[in-house]
């Protein structure tokens, strides 16, 4: 494949992916949060002169690197509890990174050097902005897969004091348009020119760093809500085990009965392996026994629909609590199958326990803990921006429950943590997070860690949350004002192409 002078195709073939790959070691467990700047800045030498087909391969492999590296954990999820030998497990998860690379990368890359490279201002506004596109586009096209953003790499930077204002894809600009300026200077090594890209750099770096001590919420009580959660470490081979089904229950009991009390005691994701409307001779007595003691327990639990065929993956409240919550957005396969009637049954992997379910209704009322509303999420919804903004703003704390059995011994869960630390601090709401093996934590509303529990271990987690008042600008507006101004800059661009720059060449 031809290159353009002074880079060999050998070169490509190694510098693209790994520059994908630094994406990954940006994010949580490596928390190297420079090699997500660099990795844009190699990104854009890689499409700075380059054809629009030999963009597409770079970005193919760039791709590759990035979510071959960061979503590696798949391959726990077919091959250890998907009943996929290493072989067919391995072609699986390289398909899935193969087709995200094809669908989403290339997508940009193609996208970025045909129409926006050569625009005024198309590398320094245009590349960042199209990269937050891309973004956004993961989030929703095909049910979405909105992980690896270059945001969540800043949760303890400087820049992260915008995250209240502008989210994860304002956090994402701001990264890519660093890595975009350094580079710009690199590459034109005057004086003049590096100077306004270091002008650039310092402006929003200091300008997240003059936002960060802001307080855009307060306090609702000046006592804080006393929380245990429970996390109980049941093996995902063992979860619908009908033999291990009675010595969960009596584990769930005997672990929180010295708990009751506490404000809010939390059960993970699928807690009970039963439908709810089928496990009522047990939570009847723990509804009673955690209302006399005027706690609110938040338990996951399989639903039956009231009407129809279907169940949901569910979060209820009981004791001193109300209300019920049905999960939204499905895994596919985990949680559904795609194309159903021509999938099931070819292998174990599409016909997982509990792989049926209904996503509930988007209108939902928030659950409730005594008279406080709680935004809740299961699992995998707590990665999407949008709608915890929009459970969040009427609502006074964050709940999330998970089941990250599915992730293994791998950097899944930790990433997982890390996108619901960006919650809490983007709508300035402490998060509750319960989950079968880990890991458990309390975030406060500036997305920190107040404490967590280990990983792969029986535990109870205590700690307390204080109930927040008011929303973040990015909790009031969500995603849309950065999304808009990202397409306005590329149209903007695209007219001030027609009216004068195509003219002077």
């Amino acid at each position: 494949m031809k290159s353009e002078p002074g880079l060999h195709p050998l070169l490509v073939l190694f510098l693209a992916p790994t520059a994908g790959a630094l994406v990954t070691l940006s994010l949580a467990p490596f928390h190297l949060w420079p090699a997500g700047i660099i990795s844009c800045a190699l990104y854009a030498y890689l499409l700075c002169t380059c054809s629009v087909r030999e963009g597409v391969w770079r970005s193919w492999l760039y791709g590759l690197g990035m979510f071959g590296s960061g979503v590696s954990w798949v391959y726990v999820s077919i091959n250890d509890f998907g009943g996929a030998g290493p072989a067919l497990a391995t072609f699986l998860i390289v398909l899935f990174c193969v087709g995200l690379s094809v669908l989403f990368q290339v997508s940009f890359g193609w996208f970025y050097v045909r129409f926006v490279r050569a625009l005024p201002g198309g590398m320094l506004v245009g590349f960042p902005a199209s990269w937050v596109l891309a973004e956004w586009l993961r989030s929703w096209l095909l049910t979405g897969f909105p992980w690896l953003y270059l945001g969540y790499a800043h949760l303890d930077t400087p820049i992260a004091g915008w995250a209240p204002v502008v989210g994860v894809y304002g956090l994402s600009f701001v990264c890519a348009l660093t890595g975009v300026c350094l580079f710009l200077a690199w590459r034109s090594r005057q004086a003049v020119a590096c100077a306004t890209y270091a002008v650039i750099v310092i402006t929003l770096w200091a300008g997240g760093a003059v936002l960060k001590p802001i307080e855009w919420v307060v306090k609702g009580s000046e006592k804080p809500l006393s929380v245990v959660i429970f996390q109980p470490n049941v093996p995902q081979e063992h979860k619908w085990d009908p033999d291990w089904y009675q010595p969960i229950l009596r584990q769930l009991r005997e672990a929180s009965e010295p708990h009751y009390g506490a404000d809010i005691l939390v059960w993970p994701e699928a807690a009970i392996p039963n439908f709810y409307q089928r496990a009522r001779s047990f939570l009847d007595p723990i509804d009673e026994r955690a209302a006399a003691n005027e706690t609110t327990l938040f338990v996951g639990v399989p639903f039956m629909a009231e009407q129809g065929e279907g169940y949901y993956n569910s979060v209820t409240a009981l004791g001193e609590g109300s209300g019920v919550y049905h999960k939204q957005h499905l895994v596919p396969f985990g949680e559904y199958v795609p194309l159903e009637g021509l999938l099931r049954g070819l292998i174990a992997f599409f016909d997982l326990p509990m792989s049926a379910f209904s996503a509930g209704p988007l209108d939902q009322a928030p659950l409730r803990a005594g008279p406080f509303r709680v935004a809740t999420s299961v699992c995998y919804e707590v990665v999407y921006p949008e709608m915890v903004a929009r459970s969040a703003r009427n609502s006074d704390l964050l709940l999330t429950v998970s089941n990250d059995s599915w992730f293994g011994r791998s950097i899944g869960p930790l990433q997982h943590l890390q996108m619901a630390q960006m919650r809490a601090l983007e709508n300035g709401r402490y998060m509750i997070r319960g989950t079968n093996n880990g890991v458990s934590a309390i975030v406060d509303h500036r997305g920190q860690i107040v404490s967590r529990s280990e990983q792969y271990v029986e535990a109870t987690l205590k700690g307390e949350v204080n109930v927040m008042l008011g929303n973040t600008p990015f909790g009031t507006f969500g995603v849309t004002p950065v999304i808009a101004s990202c397409g306005i800059a590329l149209l903007l661009m695209n007219l001030m192409y027609l009216a004068f720059w195509r003219e002077d060449r």
